[in-house]
């Protein structure tokens, strides 16, 4: 699968790319870069966040402070425009909740586009479902969360989690999906709306 690495400007994660992940490093996000040795494929932005030098020999996209969108939202139109088939956020976590919730957003958007949208740190690992039918590998030591990112979802079965439910609904505003289990692999699956996969290492 076609994914764009895309490096935001959050708390500092481990990036982790994987062999043919084209990466774009937002803003700050050059910086996360630069501290693991990574050289990105593409850097984008404003930067408003980020003051140093930049590299002669990566592309750079360069726009304005007063524009529409964040620097992780162009860079995901971007990546949809070049046919991308999936997205993953680093560094995307911490810092302002503004910037996160506008982050979770952005994923919401790429999934409206087709495309499979994830973020992950140490702690927590994201992901925008659309309807469809999924198999969520056993996790020990973490939460499972699931959240509605539209009006309803419908048609939703859980099974191999600590509470299991058959064909049931999230309407908004709801906590229903908040800190299910891993009992096992999970089976996911569900008719209409848009969910987000929310996975959290858990205390000892």
């Amino acid at each position: 699968m076609k994914r764009c690495l895309i490096v935001a400007g959050g708390d500092y994660a481990p990036i982790e790319p994987e062999e043919g992940d084209f990466i774009l490093a937002c803003d700050k996000g050059y910086a996360w870069c630069m501290r693991e040795g990574i050289v990105p494929d593409l850097i984008l932005g404003d930067f408003d966040s980020y003051s140093g030098a930049l590299p002669e020999e990566v592309p750079v996209l360069r726009f304005p402070i007063e524009k529409d969108d964040t620097d992780t939202m162009l860079a995901v139109r971007w990546a949809s425009e070049q046919g991308f088939e999936a997205v993953r956020l680093c560094c995307c976590f911490g810092g302002r909740l503004d910037h996160l919730l506008s982050n979770v957003e952005t994923m919401h958007y790429a999934a409206t586009l087709g495309m499979e949208a994830e973020a992950r740190d140490e702690n927590t690992y994201l992901r925008v479902l659309r309807p469809g039918r999924y198999t969520l590998p056993y996790r020990e030591g973490q939460s499972l969360s699931l959240i509605a990112l539209t009006e309803h979802v419908k048609g939703l079965t859980i099974r191999g989690a600590k509470y299991e439910v058959e064909n049931a609904a999230l309407h908004k505003p709801t906590t229903l999906g908040q800190s299910n289990a891993f009992v096992s692999d999970v089976n996911l699956s569900f008719d209409s709306g848009v969910l987000a996969l929310v996975c959290c290492r858990l205390e000892d």
